[in-house]
């Protein structure tokens, strides 16, 4: 990524207040799209009116991101929505993209290709799920879908706390580890990302009470053990949401006139599908999910960059057990030795490596098809210095690992000036 038309610029975008919920809104996905594009435009200081100028000449595109509105509200094809936006959009190429937790990556992959090879000016990325319009446990089966349903989610209520549980066991008896101090590494990992989710006026946990103490007490009343040795303190939210980011092309960042951050790097690799065959790669490598650290070295390489030139962190944290398991990833430890990182204040938010500012999946929120692109506008706004009360002093470049089921699929991008 030399050239500046190869590179994928970022001009900016938005993202819905993640405390809603849209069905007791009597609001659908037309809604939750129209609002989040509209905002992501005005920010951008785009209007429509600009889409439908690029749209006539074939240089702009749309790609969405979402996992499971087919069950969630019984609606597929989302690629066309955006004609019920507004006319702009007609004829303006537009398609869904789908990876479980990691489909708005999934998204914005390919918007970044169709900019860097030169056919696209402008690419909208929108990343977008209703996941309140059905109970939760409706909504943990059809969470199953995202893993090899057969075999690891039918009959089992709320599959995922339960493989994130495993994720817990194996860790410990891959590296040896005392369950105590583990334990409590996971307890701090919830309350510094409901600690930054205090400072996010956007996060779903914003007015809730967590500390310490509530988050190591497991198995009380207040917080259960959902999945093994995990209990509700160590789970993501089900959320409300979407998140849209314009990438862009050189040509038209420059004629904007601003400073841009953009993608230095990015990784994409897959993993098992079913959990027991990633443990049993997982026993001829250091780490517990190898093809997760491998997505880390190749966004690293891609960049150019090591860890040293990251000044902040976004991790999927769709339980305390994956954010701690990406610690080594990124190379922040070796790998067994994440507690040190917790335990040292590493990642916390006034720490030399801070991770999940505003909040993660935990704090912030999961709308499952929106994490991807949530965290790559917070990386921009942390790089652009326009976070608000969650920025984090002299960032220079940002980096996100997003991930799709227990790690299947893995997606890694570095933004940066």
């Amino acid at each position: 990524m030399t050239d500046l038309n190869s590179k994928a610029y970022i001009l900016g975008g938005a993202q819905t207040d993640f405390s809603r919920n849209f069905t007791k809104e009597g609001k659908g996905i037309v809604a939750l799209l129209k609002e989040v594009v509209t905002d992501a435009l005005h920010n951008c200081g785009l209007d429509f009116n600009d889409i439908e100028r690029l749209g006539r000449d074939n240089r702009t595109a749309c790609f969405i991101g979402n996992f499971l509105a087919e069950k969630y509200i019984q609606q597929g094809h989302l690629g066309a929505f955006l004609t019920e936006i507004h006319p702009c959009f007609y004829g303006v190429p537009s398609a869904r993209y789908e990876s479980a937790c990691a489909s708005a990556s999934t998204a914005i992959d390919a918007a970044m290709s169709k900019i860097m090879c030169g056919e696209f000016d402008l690419c909208i990325v929108i990343g977008c799920e209703l996941m309140k319009s059905v109970s939760s446990v409706k909504g943990g089966d059809y969470l199953g879908l995202a893993a090899l349903r057969e075999k690891e989610a039918v009959n089992v209520e709320l599959p995922f706390p339960k493989l994130f549980g495993r994720l817990a066991d194996e860790t410990i008896k891959k590296y040896r580890l005392d369950e105590n101090r583990y334990m409590d590494a996971l307890a701090e990992i919830a309350t510094i990302n409901y600690a930054n989710a205090k400072r996010n006026p956007l996060a779903q946990t914003r007015n809730w009470f967590m500390n310490r103490e509530q988050a190591s007490m497991r198995g009380t009343e207040t917080n259960p053990c959902v999945g093994g040795r995990l209990a509700l303190s160590d789970c993501s939210q089900v959320t409300d949401g979407a998140a849209a980011v314009l990438l862009a092309s050189g040509e038209l960042a420059e004629r904007l006139g601003k400073n841009k951050p953009y993608i230095k790097g990015h990784g994409h690799r897959n993993a098992p599908l079913l959990f027991s065959a990633k443990m049993e790669e997982a026993r001829t490598s250091e780490y517990i999910l190898p093809w997760t650290r491998q997505t880390v070295i190749d966004a690293y390489k891609r960049s150019g960059l090591g860890l040293d030139d990251i000044d902040v962190i976004e991790t999927h944290d769709c339980f305390t057990s994956s954010e701690y398991a990406a610690l080594s990833a990124f190379g922040l430890t070796e790998p067994g030795r994440e507690y040190e990182a917790v335990e040292s204040g590493l990642i916390a938010f006034d720490g030399a490596k801070p991770v999940n500012p505003g909040g993660g999946l935990i704090g912030c929120g999961h709308p499952v098809g929106a994490t991807g692109a949530r965290m790559l506008l917070d990386c921009y706004k942390q790089v652009s210095g326009l976070a608000g009360d969650y920025q984090v002093d002299n960032v220079r470049n940002a980096m996100m690992l997003n991930f799709g089921g227990t790690a299947s699929t893995n997606y890694a991008f570095i933004i940066g000036k």
